[in-house]
């Protein structure tokens, strides 16, 4: 609004919009196109397509109002094809950014605002799809229902904030261990599902030994205090090319649970305990 004003003031009184307005760059000096700049990553990752065309449509905005502004200051008569260009790219701006903020209100209500991994919302159609490629890769599918052992404690002795930092601490040390072609989401409390995608059994077992290995080796940090000891028990299950996700996840919940009764801080292969 504050730009519009400006604009409105050149167009009336003649005066000097600003270099917001008037620069060459004008583009990168404007509210907007700072804003724009610092969050590009954010728009770029939800749709790069639609991130370019804003970019583009912005800087097209401010060269059609630019030549408005030049033409009023020099005592011209402003262009009919400048007017329809500034009016054109400032719809399809608005428009743009309308469509941005429904994808980010929706993209924000699917993933978890604690850890940043997504929810279970869209997890069956993200299961079909890996086990489409890794029938098409040839790779096995497996899923793991990962639980933080004995979290109520963390909870009750250092209260829930420190829960919170356990469980974000958790997440960050999890996606680090992971590959980036598997999929990880928070299922619900302190327990997380990953679709994890190996060649061999074999390279399965190694992959939660890691998690499994990488937790109990990465305590929670305490601001002036001893780090907190954290554990996982993962329960894994290898997933057949026609078994359904609901399948899957209550076999590698029933291998967590055996994981579970067999002492926590350990992985369980489908029912068949292995030591941690």
């Amino acid at each position: 609004m504050s730009w519009t004003r400006r604009v409105l003031r050149c167009a009336v009184l003649h005066e000097s919009p600003g270099e917001d307005v008037f620069a060459p760059m004008a583009h990168t000096l404007c509210g907007f196109g700072q804003w724009f700049m610092s969050s590009r990553a954010r728009f770029q990752k939800l749709d790069a397509p639609a991130s370019e065309r804003l970019d583009a449509v912005h800087q097209a905005m401010h060269g059609a109002i630019r030549s408005i502004c030049a033409d009023v200051l020099a005592g011209r008569p402003g262009r009919v094809a400048d007017l329809d260009a500034f009016e054109q790219t400032q719809n399809e701006l608005i428009a743009l950014l309308s469509e941005f903020k429904t994808q980010f209100l929706a993209n924000a209500a699917r993933h978890d605002p604690l850890t940043g991994l997504p929810l279970r919302y869209g997890l069956e159609v993200e299961f079909l799809q890996v086990q489409k490629n890794c029938i098409r890769n040839g790779t096995q599918l497996y899923v793991g229902m990962i639980d933080a052992d004995h979290f109520k404690r963390i909870n009750d002795d250092y209260g829930h904030l420190a829960g919170d930092a356990a469980l974000r601490h958790l997440a960050t040390t999890l996606k680090g261990v992971i590959r980036l072609n598997e999929p990880l989401f928070r299922f619900g409390g302190e327990e997380f599902l990953l679709l994890m995608q190996c060649h061999t059994h074999d390279a399965a077992t190694v992959a939660a030994k890691r998690i499994v290995d990488a937790v109990r080796n990465s305590p929670v940090p305490v601001e002036h205090g001893t780090p907190l000891p954290l554990t996982v028990t993962l329960g894994l299950a290898w997933v057949a090319d026609e078994e359904t996700m609901a399948s899957a996840i209550e076999r590698a919940d029933r291998a967590l649970y055996a994981g579970k009764q067999a002492g926590r801080d350990r992985y369980c292969i489908a029912g068949k305990l292995v030591a941690a």
